[in-house]
């Protein structure tokens, strides 16, 4: 029986192995181990491909969305404007800093956050809005920074899946007033292990994430705020400058993966992911919908096919955030998505072979 994992993280080790395994030796050879030139190195390059004027490099996503806050003034008793549609980490990062996330619904055909939703949860504690760009495609931006603009708050990308992904002629990224990017082992951009990045157009925001992620530091002895462990490392950092040379290029093939499904999948009763004019999705997953989504998962997995769920449990309705009072049926989209979505294997090594018998299996579920 063939088998076909969800992701092939040997796949995309094996054509760049070389570079890395004598990117790690540098870095032993020279044993400048954190915010070193690798670190400062992959911060000058993330920026400039995203297109924005300051990056700063972090220990992960959760960090990212949470030193991003700080810099933007959110903090105790605030509240900031997210989906509940998106990895606990995007709210954890809202509540590790005292402030409590205010979930709203989802674009049923993205789903990325409704700005109509955003609208209505606005009250004068709201300091930000984290809109997530699920998947891989950007949130509605111009409706998002229209809102926030108008209330004063801030805008938070969770660019977390969505490395590369544009809105119209911008990288996510450069869409808000910080982004805010997971180097998770599994991402468009991954490293091999932890890391995450936050960009920005504003110098003292990128300053102020500086500070954050390296215990306040602001000379050897001096510490300007309370702040965190939070650096990137620089084996890490020298790995993602390697692999951000291919981004382009995996981000391509992603493309080419999800127009082979879309074109072989198109006649069955799945709903295929849509693409809004104006986007370019990246496809860190490509997620389809079934009303028999867990017989179709559990059939699949029987023909030796990996699927995935992103996400079962959306966040309002988890036991760790059951404080803030959301109950089943508060947010429709949201719950009802979460009963259907699955995720079918996608990256940019999977043959084209593996894709037809993917679909083929899934024509034979619904025959």
């Amino acid at each position: 029986m063939k088998e076909i994992p969800l992701v092939d993280l040997k796949a995309g080790f094996a054509p760049i192995k070389n570079e890395v395994m004598h990117a790690v030796e540098d870095v032993l050879t020279g044993m400048h181990l954190n915010i070193g030139p690798n670190c400062r190195s992959l911060e000058d390059e993330f920026a400039a491909y995203c297109g924005v004027k300051h990056a700063v490099g972090v220990g992960s996503g959760t960090e990212a969305i949470q030193f991003a806050l700080l810099a933007c003034g959110v903090g105790e008793g605030d509240e900031v404007i997210t989906s509940p549609h998106t990895f606990f980490a995007t709210a954890e990062a809202i509540c590790c800093i005292g402030a409590s996330p205010v979930f709203v619904d989802i674009d049923p055909l993205t789903y990325t956050i409704s700005p109509e939703a955003i609208e209505k949860r606005i009250t004068k504690k709201t300091k930000a809005i984290i809109p997530v760009h699920m998947y891989g495609q950007c949130a509605d931006m111009s409706a998002v920074n229209n809102i926030a603009q108008g209330h004063g708050i801030a805008v938070v990308e969770d660019a977390c899946q969505a490395h590369g992904a544009r809105y119209h002629d911008k990288k996510s990224g450069s869409l808000g007033n910080a982004g805010c990017f997971s180097f998770y082992f599994t991402k468009n951009l991954g490293a091999y292990g932890e890391g995450g990045i936050v960009t920005t157009n504003d110098v003292q925001l990128a300053e102020k994430v500086r500070l954050y992620r390296n215990h306040g530091h602001k000379s050897k002895y001096e510490h300007a705020v309370i702040g965190y462990n939070g650096r990137i490392d620089e084996i890490q950092a020298a790995i993602l400058r390697i692999k951000l040379r291919h981004l382009e290029e995996y981000n391509s093939k992603r493309r080419v993966k999800a127009d082979f499904y879309n074109s072989f999948l198109k006649d069955t009763p799945l709903v295929l992911p849509a693409e809004k004019e104006g986007r370019t999705h990246v496809y860190h997953l490509y997620v389809v919908r079934s009303k028999e989504r867990d017989r179709l998962q559990d059939f699949l997995r029987g023909k030796g096919i990996q699927t995935g769920i992103h996400y079962r449990n959306p966040i309002h309705l988890q036991e760790a955030t059951a404080f803030l009072g959301y109950k089943k049926g508060d947010i429709p989209g949201v719950e009802k998505a979460c009963e259907e979505i699955l995720s079918l294997p996608i990256y940019p090594e999977l043959e084209e072979e593996s894709q037809a018998y993917v679909a083929e299996m899934i024509e034979e579920f619904y025959s």
